[in-house]
């Protein structure tokens, strides 16, 4: 889980309609209105403007509410809907797009794609089946088969929740349903992934494991119930049945601290409470041990027992087993 998802500069999920009262514009080659429907439709090269956000497609609708005002505008055959604030621009993809007036709510459906753009660079893309973005709570949600993409780093969830503060900038986001964070050649799984970018926490809860890759082509394994990795201090700590798998290393132990070595690179690993290392036929149990990865080494303290097993006697099939003084 190392420096896995910490930079994410996702600068804006929530497409910009603002909660204030707006102006609706809408350019097309017909409109016609259905009093029975009670809809306003357009067709050909439709054009909708609310506030920084505009809309493109080849038709759309607009609901009437029983008072006569506008409710809901629904773009088909895949629109595309855009805003540029600055530099930054932020584009979303859909088979239909659903917009809210009234709650100020952007639904997409169907083969969603999100992406922000740095001038002409995409440096975020998100991919599902649905998205919606609550442009007054600075919240999107992201539904089925849903995946993200900023530079080397790669998320997939059934669910992602992602809130942003009124200038678009990331506060939170999370992970949820059979969560995968990639990154290069490192990658963690979980039930739930959640991220806070005040604190610069990430944490996994729930089926948690963690692969790292050394520079050597050793692999470490982690698994536990809880993960967590703290950006500032580039440090990681899991909680709860955790399993260490490294080279011809299997450490358990109720809790681990895990800390970098000048390259940055996870190598001191701290066992906390009763633990056991085991390396071939010999295991030792400790009240703390220390698991460096490079140089590979190991250091055990406090009520330290160490078991070897199948040490063999020796001696032929005839002779008594066990080990004894010749008596």
């Amino acid at each position: 889980m190392k420096k896995i998802l910490i930079t994410l500069a996702i600068s804006a999920f929530s497409l910009g309609i603002i909660a204030q009262a707006s102006d609706l514009v809408i350019e097309s080659k017909s409109q016609t209105f259905s009093e029975n429907d009670n809809k306003i439709k357009f067709n050909g090269d439709v054009k909708v403007s609310i506030d920084d956000l505009k809309v493109v497609g080849d038709s759309a609708d607009v609901n009437m509410d029983g008072e006569q005002k506008l409710d809901t505008a629904t773009f088909y055959d895949k629109p595309y809907a855009y805003e540029v604030k600055k530099n930054k621009k932020r584009e979303v993809k859909a088979n239909i797009l659903k917009v809210s007036l009234i709650t100020k709510i952007v639904r997409a459906e169907g083969d969603t794609q999100s992406v922000v753009f740095d001038g002409k660079t995409p440096i975020v893309v998100i991919n599902s089946d649905i998205q919606e973005y609550d442009t007054k709570t600075g919240i999107m949600t992201a539904t089925g088969n849903v995946t993200m993409k900023y530079k080397e780093l790669e998320t997939f969830s059934n669910k992602a929740i992602i809130k942003t503060d009124k200038n678009g900038d990331l506060k939170t986001l999370e992970l949820i349903g059979n969560g995968k964070i990639k990154q290069k050649a490192n990658d963690s799984y979980a039930d739930r992934f959640f991220y806070n970018s005040a604190t610069k926490v990430l944490t996994a809860t729930g089926n948690t494991t963690s692969n790292m890759i050394n520079d050597d082509g050793k692999k470490l394994t982690l698994k536990s119930n809880i993960q967590e990795f703290v950006q500032d201090k580039n440090t990681f700590s899991a909680s709860g049945n955790v399993r260490v798998w490294y080279d011809d290393y299997y450490a358990v132990g109720p809790k681990i601290n895990v800390y970098p070595n000048q390259e940055g690179k996870p190598n001191d690993v701290y066992f906390v409470g009763r633990s056991s290392i085991t390396q071939g036929v010999r295991t030792i149990y400790a009240d703390k041990i220390k698991m460096k990865l490079k140089p590979k080494d190991f250091q055990a303290e406090g009520n330290t027992r160490t078991v070897i097993k199948n040490i063999g006697s020796g001696e032929s099939e005839n002779e008594s087993s066990g080990m004894t003084l010749g008596l």
